[in-house]
């Protein structure tokens, strides 16, 4: 079987000059490749003791329920402004160029549940910080976060200091 890094697209020049895109859709459209990433991830889990998978639409989707059945856990859904259709909590956070707004469930969170944060990629961290603040804000407690790549060059880990942080595949750059 290959290394989880051999299934990684790498794309030099986009979305502008001197940026390297690492394309995870090379990863999903491989059974080896999609197997491996939910095991590896997965892996970054087994001496964790925690409630609830959260994950962000759309990839943290991709990846986070099966890892939540695979472990027998409930998965909640982290999605854009206007996409859950019963009373939510919302966070705004800034953009490259702009800001977002995401949110999630009012009562998916029970106060003192410990919540594990899946996804697909942490760049500079901001989406993250975000889903922090939701969950924090309903009264769960973060317990890790695991994504699939690191963009360690953006320094997504400094908006999560504090909390256990854990990555796959760690590239330098951007």
């Amino acid at each position: 079987m290959k290394a989880i890094e051999e299934y990684v697209r790498s794309i030099p020049d986009f979305p502008e000059p001197g940026i390297i895109f690492r394309d995870v859709t090379s990863i999903l459209q491989d059974a080896e490749g999609l197997h491996l990433a939910i095991d590896l991830m997965q892996e970054k889990l087994k001496d964790v003791e925690f409630d609830v998978v959260v994950g962000p639409e759309s990839r943290g989707f991709i990846f986070g329920v099966p890892i939540a059945y695979n472990l027998h856990k409930p998965f909640i859904p982290i999605r854009k402004k206007g996409k859950l259709p019963c009373e939510t909590v919302s966070v705004e956070y800034e953009l490259e160029y702009g800001t977002a707004t995401i949110e999630m469930h009012k009562d998916a969170i029970k106060p003192g549940q410990r919540v594990v944060i899946i996804d697909d990629l942490i760049a500079t961290g901001g989406t993250n910080e975000a889903m922090v603040k939701l969950i924090e804000g309903l009264g769960g407690k973060v317990v890790k976060t695991v994504f699939l790549m690191e963009l360690a060059g953006l320094n997504g880990r400094d908006r999560l200091e504090g909390y256990d942080v854990d990555a796959v595949i760690t590239y330098p750059g951007k």
